[in-house]
């Protein structure tokens, strides 16, 4: 039987990719990719001209037939993604998890990744970090997927979209509390650039571009909270703090989601 091989294409920049990897691409007899007019912009830069066919987050599972078959038949197939390293946040793992089941022989083509290009940019000197990606869209998931990560002793990383920048920066801080924040964007592009800021002070800007978010571990343990929520909520209000910083500061400090403190908050 054939092989697939899994391809890493450029983040951004089309002379990001590795001469292994064009070598690939040429000699592959089908070319599986993400979305095949975005792929086709690379493809034609470097003149490669193979069948393409989509595999995207959609039609992944229904995919791993196709190219099963492909495989059988003796013809070696190219997997890529828009960008970057296919499974990593992209499509791919069913795929693969689908056909090693399968017994296919499976090969890397190592490329680019906003993950440890942005790292490498952050100057972060901690050695160990937790990629989690991207956010998933509801608040209830969101709580679920960084309640595991919100004590941890490491840098955490995000992908967020233009769109999404702002929300996400802001659900971060009302979840894990300020903390120092790397916003990396445009990897490897012109306009690329790396902004050294806070959870609190946010993005600042008009967002354009994709981009690449650290958050930093917390500094230091927070001091055990004194008196009840109630009495902790009291305090805040009194000193002049709004009701949703309070709210937000006082779940951070016990530990609870915002709604446990804002069903607490208008019982008061």
């Amino acid at each position: 039987m054939a092989k697939l091989y899994l391809v890493g294409t450029p983040i951004g920049n089309l002379s990001d990719i590795t001469l292994r990897a064009l070598e690939t691409l040429k000699c592959v007899d089908a070319i599986v990719c993400e979305d095949t007019r975005h792929s086709l912009k690379l493809l034609n830069y470097y003149d490669i001209k193979k069948p393409l066919f989509a595999c995207h987050k959609f039609n992944e599972k229904q995919s791993v037939d196709r190219i099963y078959s492909l495989l059988e038949e003796g013809k070696d197939v190219a997997l890529i993604t828009d960008a970057g390293m296919p499974c990593i946040s992209d499509p791919g793992a069913v795929v693969v998890n689908g056909l090693l089941e399968k017994g296919v022989e499976i090969s890397v083509i190592p490329g680019a990744t906003a993950l440890t290009s942005a790292m490498a940019l952050s100057g972060i000197c901690q050695p160990i970090f937790t990629f989690v990606g991207f956010l998933p869209v509801k608040n209830k998931d969101r709580d679920a997927l960084l309640s595991q990560f919100k004590g941890a002793k490491t840098s955490l990383v995000f992908y967020s979209s233009p769109y999404d920048l702002n929300k996400d920066i802001e659900y971060l801080y009302g979840f894990l509390g300020d903390r120092k924040l790397h916003i990396v964007r445009e990897i490897t592009k012109i306009h690329e650039e790396h902004i050294v800021t806070t959870l609190a002070e946010g993005a600042q800007e008009l967002p354009k571009g994709e981009y690449v978010l650290i958050v930093e571990c917390a500094e230091q343990e927070d001091s055990a909270p004194q008196g009840s929520i109630e009495e902790q909520l009291d305090e805040l209000l009194k000193s002049g703090v709004d009701k949703k910083s309070a709210i937000k500061q006082v779940a951070k400090a016990n530990g609870l989601t915002k709604d446990e403190v804002y069903k607490i908050a208008i019982s008061m």
